[in-house]
């Protein structure tokens, strides 16, 4: 088993995400984590190392295939564990935690997938809104039972700039502020020269989507025949990602009204821009300043590719 670097520096423990249920994790060396904020192209970036991993284009479920241990409501993390242990191909598990509260273990890779706050916050809020009955029982009986919340969860207000006012706050940390879309952003920042950590945003992705796939390969180290490439790079795109939804997260029926197609839904950047109130952008424009340095504000706004064109 690999030697670990380090164990995880804070703990986290918010209504939806729990840093504890990595604690049974038995790394592989060869071991893939793609952690990010929410809404930040997370699903995207595992259906991108799913092909790479399996070099074909083919739809698969890819949360059969990727494990998730912090989230809280998917039952006990014993058996998210051990469908880990029985998988034979390499390994790519998805987090919602801050790079801090993750253990680091030799050869693991870490992909961080980043995108603009206001559009992050803008999906996030589509993607709470439209929870079924059955995901908000899911998410109020582990509220309920936790002593350090005892209620049942928020729901999510009808107005996106209504919810965008109170995001910018607390960034919408679910109940603990190190899964903030600030403090988040901020570890993963700290560690971008870690060659174990790559960063990805979801802008670069957008405008050069192959480029930054073979990126991600080169990263990983997978060789893949050229031939192959124009396959995934179509298959990645979102056009095919919507029209294969059912087969990508068939578990989102279950979950979303409107189902695989309400989970993959827009995939746009800028829709903040008519929707949020020009003083809470203002707000949210001084809160980067505070939160941030100012070389992680401009990646996060602009993207690595942006920010090589106005350089």
């Amino acid at each position: 088993m690999p030697q670990l670097v380090r164990g995880p520096e804070i703990e986290v423990r918010s209504r939806v995400f729990d840093s504890a249920r990595w604690e049974g994790y038995r790394p592989r060396a060869d071991d893939i984590v793609i952690a990010t904020y929410s809404k930040c192209g997370t699903t995207w970036m595992q259906r991108i190392v799913a092909m790479l991993v399996m070099r074909s284009a083919e739809p698969a479920p890819v949360w059969d295939l990727s494990p998730w241990p912090d989230m809280r409501i998917f039952g006990p993390v014993e058996e998210v564990l051990a469908a880990a242990e029985a998988m034979t191909h390499r390994r790519f598990f998805k987090s919602h935690l801050p790079f801090d509260a993750l253990p680091v273990y030799e050869g693991v890779k870490f992909i961080h997938v980043a995108r603009d706050g206001r559009d992050a916050a803008m999906s996030l809020h589509n993607h709470l809104l439209h929870f079924n009955s059955t995901a908000g029982e899911m998410l109020d009986a582990v509220s309920l039972a936790d002593p350090k919340f005892g209620d049942r969860y928020p729901q999510a207000p009808d107005d996106p700039a209504e919810f965008f006012h109170a995001w910018v706050q607390d960034g919408g940390d679910q109940g603990d502020p190190a899964v903030s879309f600030y403090h988040t952003e901020r570890s993963f920042w700290a560690a971008r020269d870690d060659p174990n950590v790559l960063l990805v945003h979801y802008a670069d992705l957008k405008a050069d989507r192959e480029g930054e796939m073979r990126r991600v390969a080169e990263f990983l180290g997978i060789e893949i025949a050229e031939e192959l490439w124009p396959s995934l790079v179509e298959a990645a795109g979102f056009e095919a990602m919507k029209r294969d939804a059912e087969r990508l997260v068939p578990m989102a029926e279950a979950m979303w009204e409107g189902g695989a197609r309400r989970f993959i839904h827009k995939g746009t950047n800028g829709r903040w821009r008519d929707v949020f109130a020009p003083e809470d952008l203002a707000a949210y424009e001084a809160k980067v300043k505070r939160e941030f340095p100012p070389d992680l504000a401009a990646w996060l706004e602009n993207g690595r590719l942006g920010a090589l064109a106005k350089s």
